[in-house]
């Protein structure tokens, strides 16, 4: 078996590239991202790019100097697996699964409990009528005109059992049916069947040819049958029962077991190996063990109507759960989903679950997510190892009440000694006595980082039931799985986050960057974060931090803190909450290695660093703009200015035509939409207006 692998190197790089098409631009500059962001040469980016029809020494190397993690846009490692699955690789090393390590959705299919499943049936008594139940049996399972193999002639082993000799296969249910009619089981089934021997019947129809699986028309059931001595009868007809399986008809076999002729409705032979495949399988996991010989569509059952010694072979039911395989199988998949059951308001109305607890005061509740996001630079590892400290100790972050618990963080960005020191610092600095250094894991994994895909059972493994209150990953961006401006891989990728603090029963709390601009580009701090939206809408709480100018506020602080560090920041942190109101802007001074609340108020006028004050929504489409903006009034057209946004509505990459329209931002906020050539403005109900010298007139149509 080969070896689990948490991270790659350049051999497995190599291998993965060796399945992607250099010429797709799009795939290039990502994977050239991804390689640089995973510390792989420029050659290794360069060789795989010059298999490529597009290829010209010396471009790798120019928009490899371009990459610029702290700008945004960060791809990882994970994109080149991702990519190279997708097309036909597959590693050769032991994939880590997420099997028995997360509450995965379907893994499990048992749903009943043998030891306890028991369903009675009669047996027959005087009055019991053979020919009835063969008649029953033929008329449920055949058309009159369909041919049945059956076979009641057998020959003695030396351990004194039959074996079945060769069958009859030529004759019509239809023929059966009015021989049994006529003159009774012996006219039908031949004298054998009279014999107390048994006799068996072959439940799918034949072509009068053979009697093989070459010779079945139609795969329309399959057979069930456990001879284990330990699951009696009884126990087997009540586990059929409780899965609800597709039987046409369940016949006692007048010995140990029960026969179930169980729907299949394969349309050709690869998906009758698939469906009985899978009934089978049903079946092992909730304890009934169908005899695996049993599996082959042309198989013998036993026929009803006739002794087996002193037992009939007869009809216990039919037509039990679902009428075909499809129902079924839809059925048993809904029972799978491994989901929480579903409540009516009425089931918990008088008696609430209880919420859980509180980790951080006013922010973030036991088991719930937390993103902390900010520009580079800001502190973010340093406040979040801050947290770190606080919820170990038990005492107020930011001035915000923290439960005591244990906590582990995960560092996948400092080397050990710095990220040990760091803590240390951070101690010394807030002039706090450690009580509960024991209640701080640290898990250095800088060197072996992994897409999050891969990491989570790691975490999982090593982390559950050990009683941690938080997980702390730190940063994002070194487990990104697949793009992280994809919405559908990042909701993907955040659903890692939530499978472990189900099964870890902890928060968990990580931390990402700002895509470039992104204060000045968004007001809405939860919009910051690089990447697809998703970031802002999965956690429970978002806290982001913007920078503040402090100005002549330092030399205050420092007035008051003399032992303040050498280089001081100011920042407004504001928060994004679920579960709570929203939480009261904080400004802080990052006063290293920690953030300390502007109690004194020093930076309550300070403005927004530059290229984060005045923040304004990102441009829009032409479309978008045509529909969004406010309808306006003629006489406000005397504000626009000709500061244009420039958006041009032909495809650039075809180089079509010339801009054929100018969007103007007005100096009262609302977008103007100018056609070329004709001085049209285009306002969102559509009307229009013609713009001249003289001023501005409305178009009728």
């Amino acid at each position: 078996m080969a070896p689990e692998r948490l991270s790659w190197d350049i051999d497995d790089y190599k291998e993965m590239l060796s399945y992607i098409d250099p010429d797709e631009y799009d795939d290039w500059v990502k994977i050239g991202m991804a390689l640089k962001h995973e510390g792989m040469p420029l050659g290794l980016w360069d060789a795989w790019a010059a298999n490529s029809t597009k290829y010209h020494p010396g471009d790798c190397e120019k928009k490899w100097n371009t990459f610029n993690e702290s700008a945004g846009g960060v791809v990882t490692g994970g994109t080149i697996y991702h990519l190279a699955q997708a097309n036909g690789w597959k590693p050769q090393w032991k994939e880590i699964s997420l099997c028995g390590e997360l509450p995965e959705i379907g893994m499990d299919y048992g749903f009943v409990n043998a030891s306890f499943a028991r369903e009675s049936f009669k047996e027959p008594d005087d009055s019991y009528d053979p020919v009835a139940d063969m008649k029953q049996y033929l008329r449920l399972l055949f058309k009159e005109d369909e041919i049945v193999g059956y076979c009641t002639s057998f020959a003695k082993r030396e351990d004194g059992r039959i074996t079945p000799k060769t069958g009859t296969y030529t004759r019509t249910a239809g023929s059966l049916l009015k021989a049994l009619s006529e003159g009774g089981v012996a006219a039908a089934f031949g004298s054998g069947a009279t014999k107390n021997e048994g006799a068996f019947i072959r439940f799918n129809p034949l072509d009068g040819n053979g009697e093989g699986n070459s010779n079945v028309i139609d795969r329309r059931y399959c057979l069930i049958e456990c001879d284990d001595e330990n699951i009696p009868p009884e126990t087997q007809y009540a586990i059929i029962k409780e899965l609800q399986l597709p039987v046409k008809v369940l016949v006692y076999s007048g010995n140990k077991s029960v026969h179930a002729i169980v729907h299949v409705d394969a349309a050709n032979e690869k998906q009758y190996r698939e469906r009985v495949n899978y009934i089978y399988e049903i079946c092992e996991k909730n304890g009934l063990k169908p005899d695996p010989q049993d599996k082959n569509e042309s198989r013998y059952s036993r026929l009803p109507g006739v002794r087996r010694g002193d037992k009939w072979q007869h009809i216990i039911d039919s037509d039990i759960g679902f009428g075909s395989y499809d129902e079924w199988h839809e059925y048993i998949e809904s029972l799978n989903d491994n989901l929480p059951k579903d409540v009516t308001l009425a089931d918990i109305w008088n008696d609430m679950p209880p919420l859980a607890d509180e980790l951080i005061k006013g922010v973030l509740r036991q088991g719930h997510k937390l993103l902390l996001a900010g520009p580079s630079k800001a502190g973010k590892s340093f406040l979040l190892m801050g947290l770190c400290v606080s919820i170990a100790e038990g005492i107020p972050w930011l001035g915000l009440e923290c439960q005591q618990g244990k906590v582990a963080y995960v560092n996948l960005e400092l080397d050990s000694a710095s990220c040990f020191h760091r803590f240390k610092d951070i101690y010394e600095k807030k002039h706090i006595t450690p009580k509960h250094l024991n209640d701080i894991q640290v898990w250095n994994l800088r060197g072996y980082a992994a897409p999050m895909d891969r990491l989570a059972p790691f975490l999982i493994r090593r982390f559950k039931s050990k009683g941690y209150k938080a997980v702390v990953i730190d940063p994002l961006y070194k487990i990104l799985t697949g793009d992280e401006n994809s919405a559908s891989e990042m909701a993907e990728f955040c659903s890692y986050f939530d499978k472990v603090a189900t099964d870890l029963g902890v928060s968990v709390i990580y931390c990402h960057h700002h895509s470039k601009g992104a204060v000045g580009k968004y007001a809405n701090a939860a919009d910051r974060s690089s990447g697809s939206g998703v970031f802002a809408r999965d956690p429970d709480a978002i806290l982001d931090l913007t920078e503040l100018k402090i100005g002549d506020a330092e030399s205050r602080y420092r007035n008051l803190h003399p032992d303040a560090s050498c280089s001081l920041t100011g920042w407004e942190l504001t928060g994004t909450l679920r579960e709570f109101p929203p939480l009261n802007m904080k400004r802080l001074w990052f006063d290293y290695p920690i953030h300390v609340v502007d109690n004194e108020n020093f930076l309550a006028s300070a403005k927004y660093a530059k290229g984060t004050g005045g923040a304004t929504e990102p441009e829009m489409s032409l479309d978008e703009i045509i529909e969004s903006i406010l309808i306006c009034q003629p006489e406000e057209v005397n504000a626009v200015t000709a500061d244009e946004v420039g958006l041009d509505t032909e495809d650039k990459a075809k180089k079509a035509k010339p801009k054929r329209y100018r969007v103007s931002l007005g100096d009262d906020g609302n977008y103007y939409v100018f056609k070329k050539g004709e001085n049209v403005l285009y306002t969102s109900n559509r009307k229009r207006f013609r713009v001249t010298g003289k001023g501005v007139k409305e178009i009728s149509e």
